[in-house]
């Protein structure tokens, strides 16, 4: 893959946006993949397309300048703001990081997300860059795709029940390594993160009903309130309350 972030140490952010600039219409052509840009206060200076169509705009200049805070849904906007400042703050990488985003009008979507601080040539932090990829199958020709199929099937019927790697690698007839190794090239997910997925994408279905947070975290397999909200937050960025709040206002 060519890295489109100049690795020549740099003296602004302005810089890092001029040299982008050439390959920047390339973005706009990932549908499944959100590009942006962040200067040192949070907000957007480079957006691609994606970005813009999700969030309900029609022009990259009606983001460029604002923060997430100001951009997403009330009740997500300041939290998704919050991780991007402890970026900044102190440069340490997002990897890999499983989130499920709501954008304005549209359903939930799954993703991974990276974000990386920008230095200038001093190491003082002048910004971040990241993309959230959309979650999607990969290689289905992969000799190992049939047992991860089984796998994948076992955890959407269970999840509701405690769930061990121990049971998943009998399922896949491999090891824990080659199960962890196996679901990350064909799934882009660890087996926990499936395991998490299929818990909160149930949960975000029945906060739509009228329920029980108590109720939700029982019949997505936590053992308790605490446990399910925890963990919810951590992979949505908002409480079970409150992203039901935000449901109701979309």
């Amino acid at each position: 893959m060519i890295d489109l972030i100049p690795t020549a140490p740099l003296h602004n952010l302005d810089q890092l946006l001029a040299s982008l600039a050439l390959v920047a219409p390339l973005f706009d052509t990932l549908p499944g993949v959100v590009f942006f840009v962040k200067d040192a206060q949070a907000r957007y200076a480079l957006v691609n397309q994606t970005l813009v169509q999700r969030c309900g705009f029609k022009e990259k200049s009606q983001i460029v300048g604002l923060t997430a805070e100001e951009v997403f849904p009330a009740r997500f906007g300041p939290l998704y703001t919050a991780q991007d400042r402890r970026v900044l703050a102190d440069g340490r990488q997002l990897s890999d990081q499983l989130e499920l985003h709501l954008y304005y009008g549209n359903q939930p979507i799954w993703c991974l997300t990276h974000k990386i601080a920008l230095r200038d040539r001093h190491g003082a932090i002048i910004g971040l860059a990241g993309i959230s990829r959309d979650l999607q199958i990969l290689q289905t020709t992969h000799p190992a795709y049939q047992k991860l199929v089984e796998v994948d099937a076992y955890i959407r019927e269970h999840f509701a029940r405690p769930i061990t790697l121990e049971q998943l690698t009998a399922i896949a007839g491999l090891s824990i390594a080659q199960l962890e190794r196996h679901c990350k090239r064909i799934f882009q997910l660890t087996p926990r993160q499936m395991i998490h997925k299929a818990r909160l994408g149930e949960a975000s279905r029945l906060l739509q009903e009228d329920l029980s947070i108590t109720e939700i975290a029982l019949r997505c397999g936590y053992t308790d309130h605490s446990a399910f909200s925890r963990q919810f937050k951590a992979l949505t960025g908002a409480s079970p309350s409150e992203y039901r709040g935000s449901r109701k206002r979309i």
